[in-house]
């Protein structure tokens, strides 16, 4: 976001240029929400959730040129929530309204317009993005540490550092607010062009040309001295009233018809001798300047900026100027979490949206790239999902000292500002903890247990969802795998990530009822399992079966008339055949299409996309409740901490990456199609649709996505089957029967 009229007035008034190869040898930290606000984005990502296809790609090829000049980065990103927020709603129901507006432009086969609401809608945000970064800079051995609250507060506390962590920041001009003094605003890179008529020559990624490669940058004394060599103190002042995350504009500057630059900011606030409160009291009558306390925030935000916490380079959370740090500084920061929570989070082991419930007392339902109108929509996320979350606060707090024990934690719904939920985490303990703390098996053991497995089960990665549940089989060996603490006597740490994650995946399964208290596999544990051996142990396809049988326990993996207002849904043949189409294309929802690092370019489908949005949301608790499941081991002393492997230990546990539903949006575009034709499950028809198919999304291999979602849809029949073998049975078998001769014809 920035800070709009001064960025405006900056870019022609004291932004300078300089080599690129200047930065030789220097270490730039960089602010990775600016970063990727700033960073190309893919159009139709929202309307097709999930990560983007190409922003890998795109970051690393972006990273190599700035190394090749001897350039090295660090990037920071923000931890939990802090200062106000008028409406923390308002970003993400603006989103979907605009997304709205794409679809029905797209409706109305006006697709180049779609494409430009789409890449304008407010969608995804950085924080979204976030664990994709992370995921990325780790991949490719790029450094990074997550503030416990802003990360421009860290990148100034690195700079500040006698022992200079960082020569340069690249972010927003907020930054002049914590003390720093230059800061880079955007890398020009230029690459040599490419010669097609080179002999020898083949279409690569150019190279860069450092010699016409150059860096903006501000400088604050430049800055100061534009402005009529104004104090830094009004300077300041001026950064906070002209509007940012901080805190929002002065509202006298923001009235309709009349439009403040940031020199009129400055102009003003000088009339008042350069003083905030003086200026809040000669506008005392405006109600807006009333309504919102404006100058009370001022104060809080001033508070926030001076007195910010920080992780310091010995790993402990520091206030700075803590002397002189207010009282109350918890409602101008945040609440403190124990520093042991904000160095798993600093490292990227955990994500920061529990710990974000628990400091702040509030959970937030933000509205889904599709809106979220649906009513099966509302109850998932109301109803369905409120005991996940309540259970993995609860399993949290029990670890933790009795202030967070006691803490009031409210939901609140971006669809219905008049419902809350409220519950008090006192009244969910005990928690689960003590059931589950009997996990505590070695690799040693598990090595064993895999080679009494069989022979197709040898590759299964120890710490994988298939290894543990299959390992499970056997009552005997689970028997072996209840190994509850002894009072008076200490277990063995587990050392290995193999250890770590197996064991988390065990405390998770048990959490959700796959597995009971005396490890043995569950009625809904055996229909996991039968998926798994389907789809198979890679980390891809145990999300999809896991989200499948997960689906089904809420009664939402059906072909049930869910979003009748959205466009999108089968439009051919009779209602059977679009039954038929709709639940193949919900499963095929759950699986990745397989793509090359390019933007999207092909159909799109908004009920899909809603269906996608009760998919990640269940994803997202899931992956709460596993991500707790570790840290807790951690919290209570049953892991080893002298490591390193931290980010490692995040992505080897299932459910990291969210997909989009474009091989949804795929296989029923395919389906639907096939009723075109005259005999649409003759041969001749399915190779002809195939050949001309692969032109509807250009950059995907068809061929193979199709294949896979049929992998996909047999793992997932071969569960619904079980589920009558097992006692849950909640399906409609007939029904599943029906579709699978349906689709057996047409494959």
């Amino acid at each position: 976001m920035g800070i709009p009229t001064f960025d405006t007035w900056a870019a022609t008034k004291v932004t300078k240029s300089l080599p690129l190869s200047s930065l030789q040898g220097s270490v730039v930290g960089v602010d990775a929400t600016y970063y990727l606000e700033n960073t190309a984005k893919e159009p139709l990502v929202s309307a097709l959730g999930g990560f983007p296809f190409a922003l890998e790609s795109s970051v690393v090829r972006e990273l190599k040129d700035l190394q090749s000049i001897g350039l090295r980065l660090h990037f920071v990103f923000n931890g939990l929530d802090h200062g106000l927020d008028d409406d923390p709603f308002a970003p993400s129901l603006a989103a979907a309204n605009n997304n709205a507006l794409a679809f029905e432009t797209y409706e109305n086969y006006q697709p180049v317009q779609a494409i430009q609401v789409f890449r304008n809608s407010g969608a995804p945000t950085p924080q979204a993005l976030a664990e994709y970064l992370k995921k990325t800079l780790h991949k490719h051995g790029i450094p990074f540490t997550v503030a416990p609250y802003s990360a421009l507060a860290q990148l100034a506390y690195f700079e500040k550092h006698p022992d200079g962590f960082v020569d340069a920041i690249y972010g927003p001009a907020e930054l002049f607010l914590y003390g720093v003094d230059k800061i880079i605003t955007k890398f020009e890179l230029a690459h040599q062009p490419y010669d097609p008529l080179e002999r020898g020559n083949v279409k690569k990624t150019p190279q860069l040309a450092p010699e016409n490669s150059d860096f903006l940058w501000i400088n604050r004394g430049n800055c100061l001295e534009a402005l009529g060599r104004v104090s830094s103190s009004v300077f300041d002042n001026a950064l906070l009233l002209a509007g940012s995350k901080t805190l929002r504009s002065f509202p006298p500057t923001n009235k309709p018809g009349k439009t403040y630059s940031f020199r009129d900011t400055v102009n003003l606030l000088m009339g008042s001798g350069g003083n905030v409160s003086t200026i809040c009291n000669q506008y005392a009558d405006d109600e807006e300047v009333q309504r919102l306390d404006y100058l009370g925030r001022y104060k809080q935000a001033m508070a926030g900026i001076r007195h910010h916490v920080v992780i310091t380079s010995e790993g402990d959370i520091e206030t700075l100027d803590k002397n002189n740090a207010p009282h109350d500084l918890h409602d101008c920061v945040g609440q403190r979490l124990p520093e042991e929570l904000n160095m798993y989070l600093s490292r990227g082991m955990i994500r920061p949206r529990v710990l974000n419930w628990l400091a702040s007392g509030t959970i937030l339902i933000l509205a889904p790239y599709d809106g979220g109108d649906s009513k099966v929509y509302q109850n998932l996320v109301r109803q369905q999902l409120e005991p996940l979350r309540r259970q993995t606060l609860s399993l949290l707090a029990d670890s933790l000292n009795r202030y967070y024990q006691r803490k009031e934690i409210t939901t609140k719904y971006c669809f219905d500002s008049n419902s809350l939920s409220s519950v008090n985490i006192k009244d969910l303990l005990p928690s689960p903890k003590d059931s589950i703390n009997a996990w505590n098996v070695k690799e040693d053991t598990m090595l064993d247990r895999r080679q009494t497995l069989g022979k197709q089960s040898q590759d299964l990665p120890l710490g994988s969802l298939s290894f543990a549940l299959r390992s499970l089989q056997d009552a005997n060996y689970a028997a072996t795998t209840i190994i509850p603490p002894t009072k008076g006597q200490k277990r063995q740490p587990l050392r290995t990530r193999a250890e770590i994650c197996a064991n988390a995946i065990w405390r998770f399964l048990q959490l959700r009822g796959y597995v009971d208290r005396q490890h043995q596999l569950t009625a809904w544990g055996k229909v996991l399992d039968s998926m798994l051996s389907i789809a198979g142990p890679q980390a891809q396809q145990e999300k999809a079966a896991l989200l499948a049988v997960e689906l089904m326990r809420f009664g939402l993996l059906n072909a049930d008339t869910m979003f009748s207002a959205y466009s999108g849904a089968p439009s051919r043949s009779n209602d059977i055949d679009k039954r038929n189409c709709m639940l193949v294309s919900r499963v095929a929802c759950l699986g990745r299409l397989i793509h090359q690092p390019r933007g999207y370019s092909g159909p799109l489908s908004r009920h899909i996309l809603a269906y996608h949005s009760m998919v990640s949301a269940v994803q997202a608790s899931l992956r709460d409740m596993l991500e707790i499941c570790l840290v807790t081991m951690f919290l209570e002393g049953g892991v080893d901490r002298e490591r390193e492997d931290w980010m490692d230990i995040a992505l080897q546990l299932p459910l990291f990456d969210e997909d989009s539903c474009a091989l949804g949006v795929m296989m029923l575009h395919y389906l639907d199609e096939l009723f075109v034709r005259e005999d649409p499950t003759s041969e001749t028809t399915r190779e002809e649709m195939t050949s001309k198919s692969q032109g509807w999304v250009v950059h995907s291999d068809f061929k193979a996505s199709r294949e896979l979602a049929y992998r996909l849809w047999d793992a997932v029949y071969r569960g619904v089957k079980t589920t009558k073998d097992s006692g849950e049975d909640v399906q409609d078998i007939q029904m599943w029967d029906e579709v699978d001769q349906w689709l057996s014809l047409r494959r």
